[in-house]
């Protein structure tokens, strides 16, 4: 029998609970029994269309299936409801703007990715293109595919959530404005470039904030709900001969560095300035200079944290064994949400193939990745990585951003926070709350100037591997704790009637 869709019981109980609530929680509407049979209904039909979206793949990295991904998008958003659905031109990928009217009183708005990373198929047991569902005995039944979890498995289910309101002959609580991207997995260098068109902006303004789907639960059930991300560049540093004026303008023979300059030795010399001898601290001058510590309540929030959260379970969720310097799990967590970084994503040169081939390459590239926090700014990390090279005496080194963003805060009293809070309490969870998520999403085009609005992400279920292989989304959950894709719908159908009546 199917746990999650049939008998998961605190999905049932959650359901009765709130069902069983003051007629007040639920001004609109307060029996969601019809919504939830719809959704249990409809169960097939969900998985197909994540299905469907899986199977096109759409990364902007290769230029592979983006435009066939923007449309394929386009068309499931009119399909969920949405009454204008346009292309957004840019000078990258297109982007969409959809709003749907419900008639309701406050409008949320939403935030969307239709692109994915990269995806090699000799490292996944599993097709990545297929969208295989395949039996875990440690999560049920998942559904194993590149943007499985990030984000199509958690967008297609707020689908879902959609699709049965409807089903049940009702209407959304709320009003909502969408807009979505193609670029966000190369750092979304185009998207301000959507949200900043006049229209746009405009129907922004006058929303609650906005609202990302998410898979929020860990494979222990626990949520985790964070204030804010950190910013992002994402870049690569190449080293040539031709450039640099010494050292081969093509591949040689190994044998001449006796007497050759070495681009790919000049390049990880270079890298070498950019942190502390043992790569664990940030040295580019200038670089960290605004960066804002952690506050004492910000502090406590991780301390609270550490105290509810298993150190152990989350080494073993990331193979590790020591944290940086064997700090405490208090300062891990610390470090985690409150550095800078500076991080090779990775470093080629010359053969790398089977055996050797004696080269001197004319050429390396390190791509990077360096993560800001709060009062930092992308342009002004851009910058003092630059002059840092420069005044190292590697001015000829090319840096070349290929994306990035400031980071996001969102005040803890904030509605679309106080939502997320009550639904996931309703559920007999009790969120972990910390300041900020070390990784990084494009938010800044709404927390920041002009619009200045809560953003953050919502979501019962479970999924991991995101940007890795055989990346999965839980189905139908053989946990009792974790919720799958019926139970994550439930759980976006009752945030959106929390938006509805949270001041």
């Amino acid at each position: 029998m199917n746990l999650d869709r049939r008998a998961f019981l605190h999905d049932t109980a959650a359901a009765a609970a709130a069902l069983a609530l003051p007629r007040h929680v639920f001004p609109d509407q307060s029996d969601l029994a019809p919504i939830f049979a719809q959704i249990d209904k409809r169960h097939d039909e969900a998985v197909q269309r994540l299905q469907e979206w899986i199977r096109q793949p759409s990364i902007a990295a290769e230029n592979r299936g983006v435009s066939e991904g923007c449309e394929l998008t386009m068309r499931m958003l009119r399909e969920a409801g949405f009454d204008q659905v346009t292309k957004i031109a840019t000078d990258g990928q297109p982007g969409v703007f959809a709003t749907l009217d419900a008639g309701a009183s406050r409008t949320l708005g939403l935030y969307f990715m239709y692109d994915v990373k990269q995806a090699d198929p000799a490292e996944w047991s599993s097709p990545p293109w297929q969208a295989a569902l395949v039996d875990r005995p440690e999560y049920g039944k998942v559904l194993v595919g590149r943007g499985a979890v990030n984000q199509k498995g958690p967008e297609a289910t707020f689908l879902a959530a959609l699709h049965a309101i409807r089903g049940a002959g009702r209407k959304p609580p709320l009003n909502f404005v969408l807009v979505a991207e193609g670029e966000e997995e190369i750092g979304s260098p185009h998207f301000p470039q959507i949200v900043r068109r006049p229209e746009v902006q405009s129907a922004l303004s006058r929303t609650l904030g906005i609202f990302m789907p998410s898979a929020a639960q860990g494979s222990d059930g626990r949520v985790t709900i964070t204030l804010g991300a950190k910013g992002v560049i994402e870049c690569e540093l190449v080293a040539s001969g031709e450039r640099w004026g010494r050292g081969p303008r093509k591949d040689i023979h190994s044998s001449n560095k006796a007497r050759v300059d070495s681009p790919a030795w000049h390049l990880v010399e270079a890298l070498a300035t950019l942190v502390s001898p043992d790569g664990n601290e940030p040295a580019i001058e200038g670089y960290a200079d605004k960066a804002r510590p952690l506050s004492a309540s910000e502090k406590a929030m991780v301390a609270e944290a550490a105290r509810r959260l298993d150190e152990a379970v989350v080494k073993r969720e990331l193979g590790v064994d020591h944290w940086v310097h064997d700090v405490s799990w208090v300062e891990a967590l610390e470090r985690l949400v409150s550095r800078p970084t500076v991080n090779i994503e990775g470093l080629v040169g010359g053969y790398t193939g089977p055996g050797g081939k004696t080269i001197l390459p004319h050429r390396a590239v390190a791509k990077l990745d360096l993560r800001l926090v709060p009062d930092m700014t992308a342009a002004e990390s851009l910058a003092a990585l630059t002059a840092h090279l420069a005044k190292r005496g590697f001015d000829d080194i090319e840096v070349n951003m290929t994306g990035g963003y400031d980071p996001t805060t969102t005040p803890a009293d904030a509605g679309l926070v106080k939502a997320q809070i009550a639904v996931y309490r309703r559920s007999g969870i009790d969120p972990v709350m910390l300041p900020r998520i070390a990784g990084s999403w494009p938010g800044y085009v709404f927390t920041g100037d002009p619009l200045r609005l809560p953003a953050g992400h919502f979501g019962l279920g479970h999924g991991s591997g995101a940007h890795a292989p055989d990346e999965y989304y839980v189905i139908e959950s053989g946990n009792p704790n974790v919720r799958g894709m019926d139970g994550a719908a439930r759980s976006y159908v009752e945030y959106l009637y929390e938006l509805a009546r949270t001041s």
